[in-house]
């Protein structure tokens, strides 16, 4: 009698095992570099919004909002007003959203205002600084103490 058995040899296990790993190698940089670039590209976005939002804001209320929060939504059951005008979501008005953490600082009266963005952690959840003001230009820094007015504008 013959007895074969059927199956795959140890060997071979391990050269799967090999490919498996070196795709992986090259697969999970080109992630985490998808990841930054949608992060980066959200916060430009979200960096629109804010500016369309206060500029909303200011034609209803006469001057720019005081703080991030005043352009959140409003609280069940009530109606908008200046210190929540329901220009944008709860997640954009806690003022961290994908990977970036944004700062709203009022300038004098409420007259004007800038905002940054900054990673959260740089080179894991973005790598570039924003900057934007009550003029609806944003500025990109790659590197040092952070976007500002000086910085680069994109495109």
């Amino acid at each position: 009698m013959c007895n074969k058995q059927k199956g795959f040899s140890l060997i071979e296990l391990l050269v799967v095992v090999a490919i498996i790993l070196i795709i992986a190698a090259i697969a999970i940089p080109n992630l985490s570099r998808a990841r930054i670039a949608a992060n980066q590209a959200s916060a430009v976005g979200s960096l629109r919004t804010l500016n369309m939002a206060c500029i909303a804001y200011s034609t209803s209320y006469g001057q720019f909002p005081s703080a991030l929060t005043n352009l959140g939504p409003i609280e069940s059951g009530g109606t908008a007003s200046s210190t929540s005008a329901d220009l944008i979501d709860s997640l954009l008005g806690s003022g961290e959203k994908s990977g970036y953490t944004f700062i709203y600082t009022a300038g004098t009266d409420n007259q004007s205002y800038t905002i940054t963005a900054t990673p959260i952690t740089v080179g894991t959840t973005g790598q570039n600084m924003y900057f934007t003001d009550q003029s609806g230009a944003i500025s990109a820094e790659v590197s040092g103490s952070g976007a500002n007015a000086a910085s680069s504008p994109i495109g």
